[in-house]
């Protein structure tokens, strides 16, 4: 009776989130409504649990949505008469920002939405600094290409000893592109060469909770006072500074005072200051005062280098170069995917003590593949190739065997091999009717050309990328 009752309350759930969906659009919707969970139904009392991860967004489900909420499942279910929104109670609580003392705090863990303070203290051991960065994600371990060369080299500059030439430094990208790496990297970096440096490493979400508690304990002036005192402000996911106008407020404050002094200022986000929901525009003025700089999806290039950079740490097990180039052709979404799909198929091969194979790769990583794989037709790749060649779609079909003619289209047959599940005698047919032998011909052409021919290599590089973005 019990799994009934939890399945039932799972459909209503599912009914209800759906209308508010409706209600609320998909961005309010997928930010504090899609993270609730279920809790228990207690029948005597008629209340019903709905649990959020964070005491920060269930204080803000609570305040904006408690009355919708409540409505939806008295409508939906009479015996429920109470709905209580809280924090998951097997959540591990995070812990609060010191807000006394000399502000020391020890080492964080990974979470890495927590504060993290460093301040030191003069002792026998002489001075000793805690930030709670993680010390794997450093300049050295980030790898750099045409899409993150500028973030990569301003983060670089932010944390050089000479004073930054702009400031606030502001890191655009999606989920996953490398951001973050390069919030801890500044970090590390200025710690570096400045090892009595006092950080201030948080959340957007982690500060306005702490703002927040700050505010009720009435310890504003303590907060204000030790947020003031940084020489660095990290603030990553900037894009949950929403709500509370207070808090947007003080750090607009913080923003102008760190300035004033020559401090140093780096958000990251995943959207434009511009592009921020919810944010005050003097705020948003001051976010995009300094730099905006853009870290683009990596290209097939530096997802090759990327995984190549992590296949040190594997050794002595060896990872064949066909199984590197198939998942940085195939995993495009982010790079922490790509990476987390290397580390899955590796561990996999040293667990069952399986060598690491193309075959295994696809078989142990389907997930991901799937996610990752956008459906390209051979039809988007003749004419992709057509237009890169400047010649007429015609010709893909057509029996001309002119050099001008005959090479884009063995160029096409290979990158319909590469980047399509289709066979050799499929592939023939959307040629013309060729016959599958020629299609292997070409293939192989193509592959020993890349080799031996840089222009071509170059070529299809360029080719790959179109058909890939």
């Amino acid at each position: 009776m019990e799994d009934l009752e939890a399945v039932n309350l799972a459909a209503d759930w599912s009914d209800i989130s759906q209308g508010l969906r409706k209600d609320l659009g998909h961005q309010l919707h997928s930010q504090w409504i899609r993270p609730i969970q279920l809790g228990g139904f207690c029948e005597d009392t008629g209340t019903l649990d709905l649990y959020l991860p964070t005491e920060f967004s269930a204080n803000w489900v609570q305040d904006r949505f408690a009355d919708r909420l409540s409505l939806a499942w008295k409508i939906a279910r009479s015996e429920v008469r109470n709905v209580r929104i809280s924090v998951h109670p097997g959540r591990r609580k995070l812990p609060d920002l010191s807000l006394g003392g000399d502000g020391h705090r020890a080492a964080n863990d990974a979470d890495s939405s927590m504060i993290a303070v460093a301040a030191g203290t003069i002792g026998e051991q002489g001075f000793t600094s805690s930030v709670g960065l993680d010390p794997s994600l450093t300049f050295a371990a980030f790898v750099t290409g045409e899409s993150n060369v500028l973030a990569c080299n301003a983060a670089q500059r932010m944390a050089a000893n000479e004073e930054p030439q702009f400031s606030p430094l502001y890191l655009k990208a999606a989920t996953g592109q490398g951001k973050t790496h390069l919030l801890h990297a500044i970090g590390h970096a200025y710690l570096s060469s400045h090892p009595r440096a006092r950080i201030f490493y948080c959340s957007a979400e982690r500060f306005m909770v702490e703002f927040v508690q700050a505010l009720k304990q009435n310890q504003m002036i303590e907060f204000k006072a030790r947020l003031r005192s940084f020489d660095l402000l990290l603030v990553d996911d900037i894009q949950f500074i929403i709500g509370k106008a207070s808090a947007q407020e003080e750090l607009l404050y913080t923003i102008d005072a760190l300035l004033a002094e020559g401090k140093r200022l780096v958000f990251a986000a995943d959207r434009a200051p511009q592009a921020l929901d919810g944010v005050e525009p003097r705020l948003l003025s001051r976010l995009s005062m300094g730099l905006v700089a853009d870290i683009a999806p990596a290209d097939i290039e530096l997802r090759r280098s990327i995984l190549e950079s992590k296949l040190t740490r594997f050794a002595p097990l060896s990872v064949p170069e066909d199984v590197i180039d198939f998942l940085a052709r195939t995993i495009t979404r982010n790079v922490r995917e790509l990476v987390g799909g290397l580390n899955k198929l590796v561990a996999y091969a040293q667990l069952t003590g399986q060598e690491v194979s193309l075959q295994l790769a696809e078989e142990q990583l389907t997930d991901i593949l799937s996610a990752n794989r956008r459906r390209i037709t051979i039809d988007e790749i003749q004419r992709t190739v057509c237009q890169f060649y400047r010649i007429d779609r015609a010709e893909m079909s057509s029996k001309r065997r002119a050099r001008a003619v005959v090479r884009p289209r063995q160029v096409a047959m290979y990158l319909s091999k590469v980047l399509t599940p289709r066979s050799y005698p499929e592939i023939g047919r959307k040629f013309g009717g060729r016959d599958h032998s020629t299609v292997i011909h070409a293939v192989r052409l193509i592959e020993d050309l890349r080799q031996r021919d840089a222009d071509m290599d170059g070529d299809v590089r360029s080719l790959l990328r179109q058909l890939e973005s």
